[in-house]
């Protein structure tokens, strides 16, 4: 993890939150490159399930909402996580995290979210479980923390005027379902997706972008009637564990993991996560869940508004729903490192290499002229592909110190204008992974680069 996080910084990818003023935990900002990065996994994902699906739609709601919305929602009474302190040094702990880690320490590998609060303590008695931060074995009890941000609007800090940051977008699709329905002249079987913010008090964030109190992410939700539920269940779990594989996502990093019924959340029927294998082991990248009715009929009998829908030989029914969600955060941090690679060359040396699959890649290629006497044919070369794609202009050093500079922020191909060029109109084109070099003509470029980038 060392290492990513050196070459994020390193390379312009990601930087420490607030930096200059000694940052703020667990806060980070998206460099050039990282938001290059980032915007190309949310088209990625906004291409697949929406612009070439033909059951979705997109939204883009608020994140601020009015607070009967998280009380209908449960996450006012229920949006908790376990906390507990260790008393010696002050220290807070996610109470599940904190056995986890410690039994996947001891090698023994059990999800213990969701377990009833005596049973947890009981296991930091039965393993000997310690604080990692100053090693003692005395703790508080158990206790629930509510990880809403609470803020107020308007002038007065009162509890007329209390909302909250929304920890999750799903909420805003659910409450304009109807919205969407008419406007969009929808029939069931659809789903309405979207991109957003959201905002989680955790107790222990941590592992880089792993888990931050501020993230982004990329959620849908797919309404069906009551019976076909699981039949969308298995279809949606198949296709978005198939596009982190269009992505290139190595599979053999990836699992499925269903959850049993005692996991289950209170509102779900089903519930499965695509885990991937991190440097601190496997963890949770995308969930898919089915929510029931859950949802639409809380906020039903909260709101007053009717959400039944009518089928031509069927009573009125509240649609069911299917929630694939991911964040793009943590997807990031899941492409980065599974294109990372530190590779031995036949000469010795060891180059730095981001395998991106091109469609995710920061820049689609860079632009080299052989020598700075080559420039204006070169600039000539770059100007036009930008037209289309992000791509880099790089005179600066040796063609073999450019070449090294592109391996490690990912760019699938380096195109290199030389003195022959002058003459044939061709460019030498330098592939990433295998290094392989290919001559192609200058008219063919753009042609050449849209057919294996986008």
């Amino acid at each position: 993890m060392e290492q990513l996080v050196s070459l994020a910084k390193h390379r312009g990818f990601i930087f420490p939150g607030s930096d200059i003023y000694g940052g703020l935990a667990n806060t980070w900002d998206y460099g050039p490159l990282g938001a290059e990065v980032k915007n190309n996994i949310k088209r990625a994902w906004w291409k697949a399930f929406i612009q070439q699906s033909p059951y979705n739609v997109g939204l883009d709601s608020a994140i601020l909402m009015n607070r009967e919305v998280w009380v209908a929602s449960g996450h006012v009474g229920n949006f908790n996580d376990p906390m507990i302190d260790c008393k010696a040094c002050k220290a807070r702990h996610r109470a599940d995290k904190l056995i986890e880690s410690a039994l996947e320490a001891q090698g023994e590998e059990r999800l213990v979210d969701g377990l009833p609060f005596a049973e947890m303590e009981q296991m930091i008695q039965d393993y000997n479980i310690h604080c990692p931060d100053c090693g003692a074995q005395d703790f508080t009890s158990i206790r629930q923390f509510n990880m809403m941000f609470k803020t107020h609007q308007g002038v007065t800090d009162d509890a007329v005027n209390e909302i909250y940051l929304r920890p999750e977008t799903a909420q805003g699709i659910f409450v304009n379902f109807k919205h969407v329905m008419r406007t969009m002249r929808k029939k069931l079987p659809f789903g309405i997706a979207q991109i957003g913010k959201s905002f989680r008090n955790e107790i222990t964030p941590g592992n880089f972008i792993f888990r931050t109190r501020e993230f982004e992410q990329m959620e849908m939700e797919f309404f069906c009637a009551p019976g076909s539920d699981m039949e969308w269940f298995e279809y949606w779990r198949k296709a978005f564990y198939e596009w982190l594989i269009r992505i290139g996502i190595k599979e053999e990093n990836l699992r499925l993991r269903d959850h049993e019924q005692e996991q289950l959340s209170h509102y779900s029927k089903a519930t499965t996560d695509v885990e991937y294998h991190y440097a601190f082991g496997w963890g949770e990248l995308l969930g898919v869940a089915n929510r029931t009715d859950y949802d639409l009929r809380q906020h039903m009998e909260h709101s007053n508004e009717d959400f039944l829908v009518t089928e031509e030989g069927k009573e009125p029914f509240i649609p069911y729903c299917i929630e694939p969600s991911v964040g793009v955060d943590r997807l990031f941090l899941t492409v980065f490192a599974d294109a990372y690679e530190e590779q031995a060359l036949d000469n010795g040396e060891t180059r730095t290499v981001l395998h991106f699959h091109p469609s995710l890649a920061p820049y689609k290629a860079a632009v080299f002229p052989l020598s700075k006497k080559l420039s204006e044919g070169a600039q000539s070369i770059y100007a036009e592909l930008a037209k289309e794609f992000r791509v880099d202009y790089d005179e600066s050093g040796s063609i073999g110190k450019r070449y090294r500079r592109h391996d490690e922020v990912g760019t699938p191909y380096c195109i290199t204008y030389d003195f022959q060029s002058e003459e044939d109109k061709s460019v030498t084109i330098r592939d990433r992974d295998t290094m392989q070099q290919d001559r192609v003509p200058v008219s063919e470029l753009t042609a050449w680069l849209r057919e294996r980038t986008l």
